[in-house]
């Protein structure tokens, strides 16, 4: 494909045309930078359809800047900034002027207002009507081109934030994409403004990201963010301090519970520039939580996506089962709670892998993995599933599992018993229909006979009651969950969309995006 620049969006519309894309579009005011490559090279990385263009704007949004800030001297050069993008992996460029994109005027246009307990925080605190502008320009730009997929750095956390929050609230369709930001050697953030700093503004500059390294190891050895510190070194290196606080990544609080997910953000000014920058804080790996109905499909997924991250696969339900397999098989009536209380204090149950997605449970050193599938165990398992000894036992077992994170766990109570604190959380769901279709494919490949898929389905709608409605633990969803509905989805759909909601919690910084 030749490499194209285009100035209006009559020539950008009529090319798009001809060659029936979809864009992958990734948005900048210029003065290309490697931090701006790499968004780039990720989203060449990451195409998949032949029909796929990488488009990269190039706008200064005046509606952005400030009355005294530096629209006017905000670097310019077209040829060098399109020479940057066609090296990364562009397959076009969009240089719109002004009334390409404000036709008639900003003022002939809606504005959009972001809410205030967003824009109050942090950089918006000090830029009066900085988000409204940019979420302004962001929504005409959209409306322009209607991209695919829109691709974002984290290096303006706040802003990725406010535009997430946009795109959920209007129900745009356009998939956001957010990568890690990018540094030099001396671990110094690229930015199209570190252009301002003279030599020794930029050795004074250095102080921040090395501060903000320092406060993320000290804190990775448990020991405590000392943020006047961390303020007094700044302010000896001749930097200016706006802000400097440890924030909710996604309320953008400020808070003291940094045993969940924080930030660890700061502006300063050095000199007559404005620089930003930011860490990640984080005492363990990432927690996924998974709940939802039986035959869901949440196991088969669930195996899937811990692979794709690197993390431990935890199926919570297996431990049930293998729980009611070792009830059945002793003839312990269900509802004697004396009886199974006296056969699991001493049970040992534990998981083993041949491979990293194949896994194997025991219970009392015998490999139950088939055994506990059949058509008689899932008839039980709801009734011991809800003795209050059973599913402490398993609670506490399964928390200790994930005491260092990095675990994918799935079950019906995972986000709301098991993991409350969970960084994300997913209910995963089909209709009863549906899952029907998929309980009697999985019975036949394993050679258990049904009766009808009618009378699975009514088996199913039946469990499903009983899950909602027993006292301890039911099933339900957590009200921070994210719901995905799987009918008419393969395992490849679903399981890209348990990636974008993971990235949509949780940050490159923190954790690599997979290929997928």
């Amino acid at each position: 494909m030749v490499v194209q620049i285009f100035q209006t969006n009559a020539e950008l519309k009529d090319w798009l045309s001809e060659n029936n894309s979809a864009i992958i579009f990734i948005p900048t005011m210029g003065a290309l930078h490697p931090g701006h490559q790499y968004l780039i090279e990720q989203a060449k990385e990451r195409k998949k359809k032949k029909n796929q263009i990488i488009l990269v704007s190039i706008f200064v949004n005046p509606l952005q800047f400030g009355k005294d800030e530096d629209f006017k001297k905000y670097p310019r050069n077209i040829s060098k900034d399109a020479e940057l993008a066609f090296i990364a992996g562009a397959d076009a460029v969009w240089v719109p002027d002004y009334f390409e994109v404000f036709p008639g005027g900003e003022n002939s246009h809606f504005k959009i207002q972001v809410p205030q307990t967003l824009h109050n925080k942090l950089c918006g605190a000090e830029r009066a009507g900085h988000f409204d502008g940019v979420a302004t320009v962001i929504i005409r730009l959209i409306n322009i081109i209607r991209p695919e997929k829109i691709i974002l750095g984290e290096k303006d956390w706040q802003q990725l934030i406010i535009i997430r929050k946009l795109f959920q609230e209007l129900s745009i369709p356009t998939k956001i994409e957010s990568y890690a930001t990018q540094r030099d050697q001396t671990g110094f953030a690229y930015s199209s403004r570190n252009s301002y700093l003279n030599a020794s503004e930029r050795a004074n500059a250095q102080s921040l990201p090395n501060a903000l390294k320092k406060a993320k190891t000290d804190f990775e050895k448990d020991k405590v963010i000392n943020i006047p510190k961390i303020a007094s070194i700044l302010k000896e290196n001749n930097l200016k301090i706006q802000y400097l606080k440890i924030v909710d990544p996604f309320s953008l609080k400020e808070t003291e519970n940094i045993n969940r997910l924080c930030l660890l953000a700061a502006a300063v000014k050095c000199g007559s520039t404005r620089l930003i920058d930011h860490t990640f804080l984080m005492q363990r790996k990432p927690i996924i939580a998974i709940d939802g109905p039986a035959g869901a499909g949440k196991s088969t997924v669930t195996k899937a996506f811990a692979n794709k991250l690197g993390f431990i696969y935890l199926d919570t339900g297996a431990m049930y089962r293998a729980v009611t397999w070792l009830i059945i098989s002793n003839s312990i009536d269900p509802s004697d709670e004396s009886e199974i209380k006296n056969i699991l204090k001493d049970s040992k149950l534990e998981f083993k892998t041949s491979s990293f997605v194949e896994q194997a449970i025991f219970i009392n050193n015998i490999d139950v993995t088939e055994k506990i599938r059949s058509p008689l165990v899932t008839s039980m398992v709801s009734e011991i599933a809800k003795q209050q000894f059973v599913r402490e036992l398993l609670t506490r077992k399964q928390q200790m599992i994930g005491n260092n994170g990095g675990l994918v766990a799935e079950g019906r109570d995972i986000g709301t018993a098991v993991f409350p604190e969970a960084e994300v959380k997913i209910f995963l769901t089909a209709s009863p229909t549906e899952r029907a279709k998929r309980r009697a494919l999985d019975l036949k490949k394993k050679g258990f006979e049904f009766s009808s898929l009618e009378n699975l389905e009514q088996e199913i709608k039946e469990r499903d009651k009983k899950d909602r409605e027993r006292k301890i633990a039911p099933l339900k969803k957590a009200q921070d969950a994210i719901e995905l509905v799987t009918d008419g989805m393969n395992i490849e759909d679903v399981l890209k969309e348990l990636i974008y909601i993971f990235r949509s919690k949780i940050p490159e910084e923190v954790w690599p995006t997979p290929n997928t």
